[in-house]
């Protein structure tokens, strides 16, 4: 059962907690994405990957078309945000470097993860991923 608690108790209790502060107004956005390049590499390898374990596994004249489409997309996914960094003369944020990741991890919503975190938990869906395309084209060998 719930029931409704009165903000003032809660302030009385000091169980209140405060929101954050507001970041500063910056006139352009970071665009970085908090993670370095190797990572964006690594992630992009392994859904390429992925789909040319599928293209090899599953080969046929007719997936020619679909697979060199899926191989656009996905360079298009991972080349325009790299572009994106780039763009505008008055960016001044770049990238953050492999040294300075592995020094200071990333401050993430949940709060402040080292370096090796960071890695498995940007890289384990896609690997996740590559491993089910590898799953799928062994079982159709082995059928």
């Amino acid at each position: 059962m719930t029931r409704r608690i009165d903000p003032v108790a809660l302030k009385a209790r000091d169980e209140l907690a405060l929101a954050p502060p507001a970041e500063a107004a910056r006139s352009f956005p970071n665009r970085t994405f908090g993670v370095p390049p190797v990572l964006h590499l690594a992630t992009a390898g392994l859904f390429l990957g992925f789909l040319a374990t599928l293209g090899l596994g599953f080969r046929a004249p007719e997936m020619v078309v679909p697979l060199a489409i899926c191989f656009i997309i996905v360079s298009a996914f991972f080349a325009v945000p790299a572009k994106w960094v780039r763009m505008g003369p008055f960016n001044r944020d770049h990238a953050l470097g492999w040294a300075e990741f592995r020094a200071n991890g990333i401050a993430t919503h949940t709060g402040h993860c080292d370096a090796g975190s960071a890695t498995v938990l940007v890289l384990l869906l896609p690997a996740l991923i590559f491993c089910w395309g590898v799953a799928l084209v062994t079982i159709a060998a082995l059928s």
